[in-house]
């Protein structure tokens, strides 16, 4: 069984984690979640879920000042860590190494250990001090995947552009889904 480490940060776009989350378990993945205060804000304002239910999800929830929860060990072996959206403070504290809460440090410890790391930032517009964090980190090996939507598959709904955005992390992690529709070209 595959087991995944999943943050929520406070930026805008907290369904692209509850997504993931939900496609996560239905695949039956060992999801071990990370909630951020201000993603707790932003679930509540930007979606229909409560946080209950969010955690309520997954097979280990722990709260940022857990910093010594398992997941912030190199020990703790995952198949990856997501950060579904990531906040630009979130991105910053990791590109410096500032493991100033447990959703850092969880990225730092994934980093450490050479193992897959995908953040999904989410702002606009970047300014060159973003662009820097990013490049960096994906010098260090994390993969970066901006929640930019695709229209090659013709979205019908806000639900399309996510799923799209979910389908492509998940095929970064290894996991088969079907979520969306794949490119077949045009000839």
């Amino acid at each position: 069984m595959k087991r995944i480490v999943l943050a929520i940060s406070g930026a805008s776009g907290a369904i692209y984690g509850i997504r993931l989350l939900e496609e996560l378990c239905e695949k039956g993945v060992e999801v071990h979640l990370v909630i951020s205060g201000w993603a707790k804000t932003t679930i509540a304002a930007e979606t229909d879920y409560t946080v209950d239910q969010v955690i309520g999800m997954a097979a280990k929830f722990y709260e940022e000042g857990q910093q010594g929860a398992s997941v912030s060990s190199g020990s703790f072996r995952h198949d990856g860590m997501v950060i579904a959206p990531c906040s630009m403070k979130t991105l910053a504290g990791i590109a410096c190494g500032y493991a100033e809460n447990l959703l850092v440090r969880a990225a730092d410890v994934t980093l450490k250990e050479q193992r897959r790391l995908i953040l999904m930032p989410r702002e606009m517009p970047l300014t060159a001090i973003h662009l820097e964090n990013m490049l960096k980190l994906a010098r260090l090996g994390a993969v970066i995947m901006p929640p930019v939507p695709a229209f090659y598959n013709n979205p019908r709904s806000l639900d399309d552009i996510v799923n799209h955005t979910v389908s492509r992390v998940l095929d970064h992690l290894g996991i088969e889904n079907t979520l969306s529709r794949r490119w077949e070209g045009k000839i």
